[in-house]
């Protein structure tokens, strides 16, 4: 009895949702085609909406800072001292401010246009091109450019496809976060290497040299006022 139940309760409200969406006129989206290309291309956009985080995150500034950030908490040695959420959240703001200015023109040529009913899709999304590819312009190598020119053509005259462009950014910021990141992690280095020399030396070799070390570690970045030249550092290298 339950599992009729429960049947009769699913099949009504498959019957109701089914009646809701046939009357919800305005909410109806209309891909073109048959029902299954709508349908394909219904599951084609979800699944480009899935991706949208991860491309946003290595097409930004957000990939170089929340790696060097990693660097220092590795270096650091404990895990648990700069939790996760403080990492992402930290570098969410400090991408912000290192392309508030390229948000901003994006948002004035492309965002609010489209929002107010001014510009149509396409039109956006090619006023966007214009303060998009000039900041990934700005922080790409020539070098990483050129290799994927070599492996997608470009017309002459005509600027390197978008993709091109945006992969040889995203590569340029990988390279340029772990010299960052091995320029900081390389003096914590430093001190767990006195550190176990030490205890080596007056035969500790029973204590932890990682947290014995710990101590040094944030006594020196905070002597040194670590957050502040991390920030900066950052900053002024995406300028």
């Amino acid at each position: 009895m339950r599992l009729r139940r429960v049947a009769a309760v699913l099949l009504t409200a498959t019957g109701a949702t089914a009646a809701l969406a046939q009357s919800a006129a305005p909410v109806q989206v209309n891909f073109g085609g048959g029902s299954e290309t709508s349908y394909l291309r219904l599951l084609l956009l979800f699944a480009a909406v899935s991706l949208v985080p991860a491309l946003l995150a290595i097409v930004t500034s957000f990939a170089r800072i929340v790696i060097v950030l990693l660097f220092l908490r590795a270096g650091l040695g404990s895990q648990q001292l700069i939790p996760t959420p403080v990492v992402i959240g930290l570098a969410l703001l400090l991408t912000a401010c290192s392309m508030s200015g390229t948000l901003g023109e994006i948002n004035e040529r492309s965002v609010r246009p489209l929002l107010a009913g001014q510009m149509k899709l396409e039109g956006a999304w090619q006023a966007a091109q214009g303060p998009a590819r000039a900041f990934l312009a700005a922080h790409t190598r020539a070098e990483d450019l050129r290799l994927f020119q070599d492996f997608a053509p470009v017309t002459a005259g005509k600027p390197a496809p978008l993709s091109s462009l945006a992969a040889a950014y995203a590569i340029s910021e990988l390279r340029a976060a772990f010299i960052i990141g091995f320029v900081i992690y390389l003096p914590f280095v430093v001190i767990d290497l006195v550190v176990a020399g030490t205890l080596a030396s007056l035969g500790l070799v029973a204590l932890p040299p990682p947290v014995l070390a710990l101590p040094f570690k944030v006594l020196l970045f905070v002597m040194v006022d670590g957050w502040r030249l991390l920030a900066y550092a950052l900053l002024s290298s995406l300028q």
